[in-house]
C-alpha cells in the first residue's frame, strides 16, 4: 500500500478569499471569538485531516504592503493563543500557529508552542514566517527589516528555527525530579545553557518551559522560490510549497532534499503542496460561485495574486482528488497538500465531507490513522536531546 496523503487545512479568518467574509454563510460577526475557531477545527478533525495552519501577521492590511484602503483591513486574533485555547478541546489533530520571526523573540515563542505542546499532550508545531512590510516594522519601531536580503531572511529564520530547538532541549526530559524530601522540584544538572551567538541575537538560555511531550514541536516553513530550499532542507519538519505542476513540485522537492543532505540531517521532512480551492456541486457552479466572489472583491484579485502564490482549484471535489493525485506522490515526491478554503464554512465543509471521504474511497488517504502526537501522525522521527546526550552544559 502506497504511503497515505497527508491533509493539511489552512484557516485564515472567513477564508482566503479577500471577500469571503461577504458571503451569506459566512460569520464575519463570529470571527473574533474562540467558539469560531474551535468549531472549525473540530470540523476539520472530526473528517480526519492530519493537521490545521492556522494564519497569522503583524498586519491588518489583508492583501497589498502599505496599503491605506480601509475596505481591505481586516482583524484577526493570535494564531498560538487560538492554538492554546483549541488544543484541550481536540483530540488528534495537528495545531500548528504562525508566528513572524522577524519581529518576535524565539524565546517567548519557545515557551508558547512548548506550552501548547504540553495542553495539546503533543500535537503543536509552529510555522515560521519572516517580513519585510514596513508597515509591520513601524508597529515595533525597532527595526526596519525591507532592506534585508532573502539571504538575511534565511539566515535570521534558520538561527530562530535553531534556538527554538535548543531551547526545547534544554530541560532533559527527566529533569522535574519532585522530591518532597529535599524540598527540590528541579534537578539542576539536567538544565542547560545553550549559548547561541547568531548574527541577529544571542541566546544563553535555558528555557523555563519543561522539554515539551514531543521533545521538539514540528517546525514549518513556506518556500516561496529556489532561494527557500536552503531554509527548508536546513531548519524544517515540514514544509508547505506552492507548485502549480507536478514538474514544479519534483524540482521543489529535489532542491530541499539536496539541501537537507547538504546540512548533514538525518531522517526525512514532509512536504505539503498548496492549492487554494472553491468547490461545488460540479464546476460550473463552483465557477459562478467563484466569480461572484471576485465581483465582490474591494480590489481586483488577479492584480493581487494568490497569497504565497498558491495554486487555485475551482471544481468539483471528484476532479480536485483528480488533482491531488498530480502533485502527491511518488512521481513529485510530496507527501502531503494543503488546502486553503477559499471561503469557510463551504469549502471547508465541501473538502471534509466530500474530497478526503473520496481520497479515503481511492485508498489514498487514511482518515482514521491515529497517533499520540504529531510526530507520530506524520511518521516524523523523537529527535534526541542533544544536551542529554553529551552535549555542553
Amino acid at each position: 500500500m502506497p504511503e497515505p496523503i497527508r491533509v493539511a487545512i489552512a484557516l485564515e479568518g472567513a477564508g482566503a478569499h479577500p471577500a469571503a467574509w461577504r458571503e451569506e454563510s459566512a460569520r464575519p460577526d463570529e470571527l473574533l471569538t474562540p467558539q469560531y475557531w474551535t468549531e472549525q477545527i473540530r470540523h476539520a478533525e472530526s473528517a480526519g485531516a492530519d493537521l490545521v495552519t492556522i494564519s497569522d501577521s503583524f498586519s491588518v492590511h489583508r492583501t497589498l504592503p502599505d496599503c491605506r484602503r480601509t475596505d481591505l483591513l481586516v482583524g484577526h486574533l493570535d494564531a498560538t493563543l487560538i492554538a492554546a485555547r483549541v488544543a484541550p478541546v481536540t483530540q488528534s489533530i495537528g495545531l500548528i500557529p504562525t508566528a513572524t520571526v522577524t519581529h518576535s523573540e524565539p524565546f517567548h515563542l519557545s515557551k508558547a508552542i512548548a506550552t501548547v505542546d504540553h495542553v495539546s499532550h503533543g500535537r503543536a508545531g509552529i510555522l515560521l514566517r519572516p517580513s519585510g512590510r514596513t508597515d509591520e516594522a513601524a508597529l515595533f519601531g525597532r527595526r526596519d527589516a525591507s532592506g534585508l536580503s532573502p539571504e538575511d531572511h534565511r539566515v535570521e529564520v534558520a538561527d530562530y528555527a535553531e534556538v527554538l530547538r535548543r531551547l526545547w532541549d534544554s530541560w532533559e526530559d527527566d529533569a522535574e525530579i519532585r522530591d518532597v524530601a529535599t524540598g527540590r522540584f528541579i534537578d539542576r544538572d539536567k538544565l542547560h545553557y545553550i549559548d547561541f551567538e547568531g548574527r541577529y541575537f544571542s541566546v544563553r538560555g535555558p528555557s523555563i518551559t519543561p522539554r515539551p511531550p514531543q521533545g521538539q514541536p514540528v517546525v514549518a516553513v513556506s518556500v516561496e522560490n529556489a532561494d527557500d530550499h536552503r531554509l527548508a532542507g536546513e531548519s524544517a519538519d515540514v514544509v508547505f510549497v506552492a507548485g502549480r505542476t507536478a514538474d514544479d513540485v519534483r524540482t521543489t522537492v529535489d532542491g530541499v532534499e539536496a539541501a537537507r543532505s547538504a546540512a548533514g540531517r538525518d531522517g526525512r521532512e514532509h512536504v505539503f503542496v498548496d492549492l487554494t480551492v472553491y468547490l461545488g456541486a460540479t464546476t460550473e457552479a463552483a465557477t459562478v460561485r467563484k466569480n461572484r466572489l471576485d465581483n465582490r472583491a474591494p480590489v481586483d484579485v488577479t492584480a493581487i495574486g494568490n497569497r504565497d502564490d498558491a495554486a487555485v482549484f475551482v471544481g468539483t471535489a471528484t476532479d480536485l482528488a483528480d488533482r491531488v493525485t498530480e502533485l502527491v506522490g511518488p512521481d513529485t515526491g510530496a507527501t502531503g497538500v494543503r488546502l486553503r478554503p477559499g471561503t469557510i464554512p463551504d469549502d471547508l465543509h465541501a473538502v471534509t465531507t466530500d474530497l478526503i471521504p473520496e481520497l479515503a474511497r481511492r485508498g489514498l488517504a487514511d482518515p482514521a490513522r491515529t497517533a499520540s502526537t504529531l510526530r507520530g501522525r506524520l511518521g516524523l522521527d523523537s529527535p534526541v536531546n542533544r544536551y542529554a546526550t553529551g552535549g555542553v552544559r
